[in-house]
């Protein structure tokens, strides 16, 4: 490394924020970036571990040791090349993904890993800046077409890929702006749009036809697709979201997460109100909002809500809080278990654990409060732990506007899962290996969130690029790209 002793001589450093009252005034992004010069000297702190158990923590495999020799070493230009090799969508994974990568750290072994995320960022942030980010267009063309179903980051990253071997790739999106849930699901707070806006220019320089407004089995049947194409890659996500079967849930009020955040996501982009919520405006202005649920989107709900000017916001989880730190001879490298507070959080918060809703509670049709229980967890004879309630602890909670944060259960089947005639797996995904990623369709494919669940956007641009492989290799017999 260009500077072996880096992690001796330089403590970290990570990117801050604004302050809360400065932030809860706009949609913006928050985060402070580093001036480039910390920066390389965080990518100093990149030490010559021998083993970098970063690439295995990356489910994009970045080259990080690599990338963050070259920034050191001011090969700024050559840093992006490094970067782009692995990852379609730096800025996209800079900005929202949790950084695996520096969990698996050596340096985290002492809570102290390498700024790997602040400096992807900062490559790819600069790339765009100086003009080196352009069309890459195929030297050659194949005069084969694929469709590619869905365009989050799964999608997009297999269209990239293919138009980049040669192939004419089509991408339809139901919604009528590109991006899936990086457009609609992520509130601009931690990502402005006008991110995905330039990588979409980039892959329509590159050959890429983009298509919104269609749903393929709805506006558009299945059978077209695989009727005028070579091949179709179906990467429409897990957007089937969990619901929550307690006495009252039919009571207005109680809405799905997606709901909520894409509507918001609508309105900063400028739609007007009746295209934004067709089903009427949720606001969260001066009302007790509970957002169930403690994961990403329950923390969107709760920075969204704040920007509102919720009169309280309250988080409930299911399971017990976990740990301040976790015990780093049981899980490093592996992701750890341990309680994690996000920027929402710090804006305003109430969070409680070992948390069961039993009923909602409302007059005239409208949610009032939650009925809620305590619950522990407890080893059962057969070994596995389970749910127990706590006698006497149950309590009410004042709700006017309640969030279902609870995750997703696998992908929509009305319309494209059903027309396609594709066979699912045991949880209800669409069943395709990790090599092939062929569906038991010929010729259709799936990957991203719709084949393996819910999950990051790091492993949809993982798999996204290796179902293009896998496309590739199925239609020309070998393929160049990597995987």
């Amino acid at each position: 490394m260009g500077k072996a002793t880096g992690f001796l001589e330089i403590e970290r450093h990570d990117r801050g924020y604004e302050k809360p009252e400065a932030r809860l005034r706009t949609w913006k992004e928050f985060v402070v970036p580093l001036p480039q010069e910390e920066v390389v000297q965080q990518a100093a702190r990149c030490m010559d571990c021998g083993i970098p158990f970063c690439h295995n923590g990356c489910p994009v495999n970045n080259l990080i040791p690599d990338w963050n020799n070259l920034v050191y070493s001011g090969q700024w230009r050559d840093a992006l090349d490094n970067l782009h090799s692995t990852n379609n969508f730096p800025e996209f994974t800079g900005r929202i993904c949790p950084a695996p990568c520096e969990a698996s750290c050596t340096l985290n072994i002492q809570d102290n890993p390498v700024t790997i995320k602040t400096v992807e960022c900062e490559i790819v942030d600069r790339g765009w800046q100086e003009g080196w980010i352009a069309p890459n267009r195929a030297t050659r063309q194949t005069h084969k077409r694929v469709a590619v179903v869905g365009s989050g980051p799964g999608g997009l990253a297999a269209a990239q890929q293919l138009a980049r071997a040669g192939h004419a790739v089509t991408v339809f999106e139901k919604n009528d702006r590109i991006g899936g849930l990086l457009r609609y699901g992520i509130p601009d707070f931690k990502m402005e749009k006008h991110l995905i806006d330039r990588r979409v220019r980039q892959m329509e320089g590159e050959g890429v036809e983009f298509r919104p407004g269609v749903e393929i089995g709805v506006t558009m049947p299945f059978k077209a697709l695989t009727d005028n194409f070579d091949a179709v890659v179906m990467a429409g996500g897990a957007e089937k979201p969990r619901d929550l079967e307690i006495q009252g849930r039919e009571l207005t009020g109680i809405h799905f997460a997606m709901e909520f955040l894409a509507q918001q996501n609508k309105r900063v982009a400028g739609d007007d109100e009746a295209r934004a919520a067709p089903r009427g405006t949720l606001s969260a202005k001066g009302k007790h909002v509970v957002v169930i649920g403690g994961g990403d989107t329950g923390s969107d709900c709760i920075g969204t809500s704040n920007r509102h000017g919720a009169a309280s916001v309250t988080q409930l989880e299911i399971m017990p809080e976990p740990p301040a730190r976790e015990n780093k001879s049981l899980t490093w490298p592996d992701w750890p278990l341990r309680m994690r507070t996000s920027s929402s959080h710090e804006e305003g918060c109430e969070r409680d654990f070992a948390v069961l809703t039993k009923r909602a509670i409302g007059r005239d049709g409208r949610i009032e409060a939650l009925e809620c229980v305590r619950v522990e967890w407890v080893r059962g004879e057969d070994g596995r732990t389970q749910m127990r309630e706590v006698e006497g602890s149950t309590f009410e909670l004042k709700a006017d506007l309640v969030f279902l944060a609870m995750g997703f259960v696998g992908p929509i089947r009305q319309g494209l899962v059903d027309q396609s005639g594709v066979a699912l797996d045991a949880r209800g995904n669409v069943a395709a290996n990790t090599e092939a990623y062929e569906t038991s369709v010929q010729k259709v494919f799936a990957c991203g969130d719709m084949r393996r669940g819910q999950s990051l956007v790091v492993w949809a641009i993982r798999e996204g690029r290796q179902c293009a492989h896998a496309v590739d290799r199925y239609l020309m017999g070998e393929s160049e790209l990597p995987r």
